[in-house]
């Protein structure tokens, strides 16, 4: 189990560096390398991780999201959990959440979905084999297509030895501009995603809406009837936004534990977040929001992991 040690200066771990290693000096009274650790609101067995890295930007927002769905949550470095990979066998939900993961060279997540494929790719195996959900928002669906976990294998097939070759990408929009802006969406009530399960497909247009925040959020891939055919097509945008194929906003893997999208749920948990909230009927505005709602479902998953 990784100890949160806050006021101590840890030093950065590099998996493949050796000797004697410069120390990082404490960053508002918590050590670089440390793991922040979010007390859940109420009682719960989940124990939800989130990996950071340079860049990352909406870690806190996703912690949050964990932690008001009753997860325990520990907010996690990339190169501590790359130096350890077996500390993921002690999580029940993994988020990779959104950002410019090293400010986006090369292209968006590829350095940090090189070094998941590179260091971690076995024990996220080994997770997902155990039924553990796993996120990524906007930068984190970016990780996890490039790093081989969505959209997963076949149905009916096993994870492979070694991280695969994407078989579907994330390139720029077809405006060539960055778009930040609330769009509608839709999940397919047909779908075996967790995520989306307790979404309602018939849900007042106005309030079945989600921001997207990205430059490279346009969905490719050749197979999109396949990949609807098996489920994975969990959501769409309710209209063409991005020039995604077939307007896709998210993709799951076959067993629907494995969820990525580009529009941000962790950025709608709150009624007050929607853009125009005081026009919403108060009919709407009960229970949990779509965004809350995802997280949610995926934290009450994760707990029948203990049951």
């Amino acid at each position: 189990m990784i100890q949160v040690k806050p006021n101590v200066g840890l030093a950065m771990i590099r998996p493949d560096a050796g000797g004697p290693k410069p120390a990082f000096r404490p960053v508002r009274g918590i050590s670089l390398g440390a793991p922040v650790r979010y007390p859940a609101r109420m009682s719960a067995t989940a124990r939800a991780l989130v990996l950071r890295t340079a860049g990352t930007n909406c870690d806190a927002e996703m912690c949050r999201a964990f932690e008001l769905a009753g997860a325990r949550v520990d907010l996690v470095h990339l190169d501590r959990l790359c130096a350890r990979p077996e500390h993921l066998d002690a999580y029940d939900l993994i988020g990779f959440p959104g950002g410019f993961s090293y400010g986006d060279d090369i292209a968006s997540g590829r350095i940090f979905a090189a070094k998941v494929r590179r260091y971690l790719w076995h024990a996220l195996v080994r997770a997902s084999v155990r039924g553990v959900p796993m996120l990524g928002v906007c930068n984190g669906f970016q990780i996890m297509v490039q790093s081989g976990l969505l959209p997963g294998p076949e149905p009916g097939t096993g994870w492979p030895d070694e991280p695969p070759t994407p078989t579907i990408g994330l390139g720029r929009n077809d405006s060539a501009r960055f778009l930040d802006r609330w769009v509608g969406v839709v999940p397919d009530p047909a779908s075996p995603c967790i995520w989306t399960a307790d979404l309602d497909p018939g849900a007042p247009a106005g309030v079945m809406k989600l921001p997207v925040a990205n430059g490279e959020g346009r969905i490719v891939t050749d197979d999109a009837e396949g990949l609807a055919r098996t489920g994975r097509i969990a959501l769409r945008y309710t209209e063409p936004v991005n020039g995604s194929t077939a307007d896709i906003a998210g993709v799951c893997d076959a067993t629907g534990r494995l969820f990525g999208l580009m529009p941000h749920p962790d950025r709608y948990l709150a009624w007050t977040h929607h853009p125009f909230w005081t026009r919403l009927d108060d009919g709407v505005k009960t229970g949990d929001t779509p965004g809350l709602a995802m997280f949610r479902s995926a934290v009450v998953a994760a707990g029948a992991l203990h049951v």
